[in-house]
């Protein structure tokens, strides 16, 4: 696995700068959570890389992330890394059993919503906290396609605290801030 080969892969597929940006902010969080659990970063870094790589042009759940996975499978693709990418879809009833499957779900919401939250902060990530995110969970016209069920059995999946994987998360996304486009 090699992380620019996935990068052009993900880039052919997906042309969209704010899909390919969460896309980058879930392989953050899942290099972080690699190296916190002891595992291959490069893997599940380019696990969450690839993880919606279909989406733009398979969005619904007849098609995504089946179509992906395919084409995944067609080129070598670990199976381990391809059940991850299964069982983030709710819908597959893909069991999420390995450690790197419940990160992926366990991230990829919870990106998308802290990456939200940096966009309408002029800081940005800089100086972001769990409690300000955790305060726009609760209101439900923030960023209202983001599931905050999903974000919540995320972290109880992954067996964490709740406010320390949204602060994992945050630092997660801050060490890539400018490549996300959320610096100050």
């Amino acid at each position: 696995m090699d992380r620019e080969y996935a990068w052009n892969l993900l880039c052919h597929w997906t042309e969209g700068d704010s899909l390919r940006k969460h896309m980058l902010a879930v392989e953050a969080a899942m290099w972080d959570y690699a190296r916190y659990f002891g595992e291959d970063e490069e893997k599940w870094g380019i696990t969450g890389l690839l993880h919606d790589m279909d989406y733009e042009k398979h969005p619904t759940p007849d098609e995504h992330p089946m179509v992906g996975v395919r084409e995944l499978r067609s080129q070598g693709y670990p199976e381990d890394v391809l059940h991850a990418i299964e069982g983030h879809a709710d819908y597959l009833d893909t069991p999420r059993d390995t450690l790197m499957s419940r990160s992926l779900y366990a991230v990829d919401e919870l990106s998308g919503f802290v990456t939200a939250c940096a966009l309408v902060r002029p800081e940005g990530l800089s100086g972001m906290k769990a409690k300000s995110v955790r305060k726009k969970m609760k209101q439900a016209s923030f960023a209202a396609s983001v599931n905050r069920e999903d974000i919540v059995n995320g972290a109880e999946e992954l067996g964490v605290d709740l406010d320390e994987h949204v602060e994992f998360v945050i630092s997660a996304l801050q060490r890539r801030s400018s490549e996300l486009g959320l610096a100050p």
